[in-house]
């Protein structure tokens, strides 16, 4: 896990100068968070598994949105939310906008939008831990909130593998970190999701 976390520091291609080299960085560090994610439920660290869920998908919105920017044109609000979407949106992707870029996404990603609440909810879970009322939390106990980082996570792996890989694979930029992080991310998958009884997404 160590060089996974190396290449978390590694500075960030600017998208206005090379957008695939963002999109391929994105992907690698949503590939590692959720790594990450799944090493703290092991460890029992179920808050803290939720965090890195949440930047795990904030990461992949990023890849995505640069991958699919083409597209997005054609359901952007106008030239002012295009610019911001450029400008501020793709570098950024500011917590309080996630939800207005997942449903930008859905042109491209089926359900973007479903799988971006549920990284919300945990999100809201990594500060208010689990809560028996579900008042300021939508989990009652750390299981729930286990299971549903690996739904998400299994989700995550799922558009990886079905649009990411391939559209970077096309740039030439699924490069062989990017290949042995996923195969990875996937083996502990498949472990934590039987562990834990959830079904793949």
């Amino acid at each position: 896990m160590a060089a996974g976390v190396e290449l978390l520091e590694k500075p960030l291609p600017k998208p206005s100068e090379n957008l695939e080299g963002y999109a391929s960085a994105r992907a690698l560090e949503a590939l590692v968070e959720a790594r990450l994610a799944l090493r703290f439920i092991r460890e029992g660290f179920t808050r803290n598994a939720a965090g890195k869920a949440f930047l795990a998908w904030r990461a992949l919105t990023a890849a995505l949105l640069a991958l699919c920017l083409d597209r997005l044109r054609g359901v952007v609000r106008g030239g002012g939310e295009e610019r911001w979407l450029k400008t501020v949106g793709l570098l950024r992707v500011p917590t309080s906008k996630i939800r207005r870029l997942s449903e930008l996404l859905e042109a491209c990603v089926r359900d973007y939008s479903f799988y971006t609440d549920k990284a919300f909810n945990l999100h809201d879970y990594e500060y208010h831990g689990p809560d028996p009322d579900m008042a300021v939390s939508k989990y009652r106990d750390r299981l729930e909130a286990a299971r549903d980082t690996v739904r998400l996570l299994s989700k995550l792996a799922g558009i990886v593998e079905g649009y990411v890989k391939r559209r970077l694979g096309e740039m030439g930029r699924w490069g062989a970190e990017h290949e042995e992080e996923y195969k990875k991310l996937y083996s502990e998958l498949a472990e934590a999701e039987q562990r834990l009884g959830v079904r793949r997404a």
